[in-house]
C-alpha cells in the first residue's frame, strides 16, 4: 500500500489551483457526539433510511412531516407505537409512505433504546465506540437495526460527524488499485484488511478516517 505521504502529494498534483484541505469533511469530538440527543441521532438514521434510493431533497422537505408523525423521534415514545399506529401512517401522504421504512423506524428506535440502557445514552455509546474498528460499528448497526446495511450505516455515521471511512465506489477503486482488495469488500476477512489499511493511514498522519477517506477518493478518476 502506498503512504499516506504519496496520497497527499498525489492529490495536491491533481488538484493544483486549489485548496485540498478545503475539500475535505470535518468531524466531531467525542464531546460533540455526547451532547447529541438520542432523538436527534434517531432522526439521522431514520433519515438516512428514507434516503436510500430517492432523492434526498425530495426527502429533506418532508422531514418536518416525517418529526411530526413520530413525535420529534422520542425513542421512548416510537418503540411503544403499535403495529396499528405504523399501519395507519401509511395513509399519511405528508410523509413517504413506504412500508418497509416506516417499519424500520420502531425497530431503530429499539436499538437506540436498548443501548442507551446500556451506556447512559445512545450518543455516548456512539462517541465511545473505536475509529479502530469502525467496521464492527456498521456491523452492529446492521444487525441489530433495519435497513442500515450496504453503506447505510456509514452515511449516518457521516451524516452525525462519527468519523468513519464510507467504501464509495471511488474509494473501492483506489484500494483496487493498490492491490489491498481485489473486489468490493463484503466479507469480514475484506472489511478488516481495508480497515487495517486505514488505521495504518490514520496513525501515519493523525488524520480522521473521513479525511483520508476522501483524499484517497481523490487518487482516482483522472
Amino acid at each position: 500500500m502506498k503512504s499516506f505521504k504519496w496520497l497527499y502529494e498525489h492529490v495536491e498534483a491533481h488538484k493544483a489551483g486549489q485548496d485540498v484541505e478545503a475539500l475535505l469533511p470535518q468531524v466531531k469530538s467525542a464531546e460533540e457526539l455526547r451532547a447529541m440527543g438520542d432523538d436527534r441521532l434517531l432522526s439521522q438514521i431514520c433519515l438516512r433510511v428514507f434516503r436510500a434510493g430517492i432523492k434526498h431533497s425530495v426527502v429533506d422537505a418532508k422531514w418536518p412531516a416525517f418529526e411530526q408523525a413520530f413525535y420529534g423521534f422520542d425513542p421512548d415514545k416510537i418503540v411503544l407505537m403499535s403495529d396499528d399506529q405504523l399501519e395507519n401512517l401509511m395513509q399519511n401522504d405528508q410523509i413517504i409512505r413506504h412500508w418497509g421504512k416506516i417499519k424500520s423506524v420502531r425497530t431503530n428506535a429499539m436499538m437506540v433504546t436498548e443501548l442507551a440502557a446500556q451506556h447512559g445514552s445512545f450518543a455516548n455509546f456512539i462517541a465511545d465506540w473505536p475509529v479502530t474498528n469502525i467496521i464492527g460499528l456498521w456491523q452492529l448497526l446492521k444487525k441489530q437495526g433495519q435497513q442500515l446495511g450496504g453503506k447505510s450505516g456509514a452515511y449516518f455515521l457521516r451524516q452525525i460527524g462519527k468519523d468513519t471511512f464510507i467504501l464509495t465506489d471511488d474509494v473501492v477503486a483506489a484500494l483496487k488499485a493498490q492491490d489491498i482488495i481485489d473486489k468490493a469488500p463484503t466479507a469480514q476477512r475484506d472489511l478488516q484488511k481495508v480497515q487495517d489499511c486505514f488505521n495504518q493511514w490514520q496513525q501515519e498522519s493523525g488524520r480522521p478516517m473521513a479525511q483520508i477517506s476522501r483524499l484517497l477518493s481523490y487518487t482516482v478518476g483522472w
